[in-house]
């Protein structure tokens, strides 16, 4: 059977937080899809508010903690990735965009991307297209069609009354395994092309924490 290696970065603050458990479903969802098609899935699941401070202190130095820097290393070698961030003043989290800002700008590219996002409210929904695709679509990955946002109503037996979170979970998961499928496996990155994460051979602006241009 053939193997892809997917990544889970969940941006909840609490514990445990609604976003996990978005995060949770999207990903068992996807393991389901890919293993219909013949596909194994193997998880890498990260909470990001385990690695806050090691975020910020890259973003102030321009260097990431061992932790950190191996996190990233697995979430752009990943075949995929799995995004989910609450949803604060109609936007993506504060966290979670720092953590984009520490990934070099090129290491998504090509990448499927299933985004997922939750709020208190469902008015917030929007949020995927305006606010979190367009962030992805700068990266050059490529997050897939159905976006799956969670409000709090979202869990209880009733839902949106529109269509139900297992649907759109399920309608992401599809689009997402299919996406997958596509594509060869992930070769492995080298740690010596400046485009990557890895090794001595980052740019120096990426060092800089990509705030040479300010």
């Amino acid at each position: 059977m053939t193997v892809r290696r997917i990544a889970v970065v969940s941006a909840g603050l609490s514990n445990p937080s609604s976003t996990r458990m978005l995060a949770d479903r999207l990903a068992s969802a996807s393991v389901r899809e890919l293993s219909e098609r013949g596909i194994e899935a193997e998880l890498d699941v990260f909470e990001l508010r385990d690695y806050a401070h090691d975020i910020t202190n890259n973003l102030l130095t321009g260097f990431a903690p061992p932790a950190l820097e191996s996190m990233i290393n697995t979430v752009v070698s990943a075949d995929a990735l799995i995004a989910v961030t609450p949803i604060f003043s109609t936007s993506y989290s504060g966290l979670f965009k720092s953590f984009i800002d520490v990934i070099d700008p090129d290491a998504l590219t090509g990448k499927p991307v299933l985004i997922g996002a939750n709020a208190g409210t469902p008015r917030h929904s929007l949020a995927i297209d305006y606010a979190i695709r367009p962030l992805f679509a700068y990266l050059h990955a490529e997050p897939v069609s159905t976006g799956v946002f969670a409000a709090s109503a979202d869990w209880g037996a009733s839902g949106d009354q529109v269509a139900s979170l297992g649907s759109r979970v399920e309608k992401g998961a599809r689009e997402f395994a299919d996406a997958i499928a596509r594509r060869e496996p992930a070769s492995a990155v080298d740690p010596f092309d400046p485009a990557s994460y890895l090794g001595e051979g980052r740019s120096f602006g990426h060092l800089l924490g990509g705030l040479a241009g300010e």
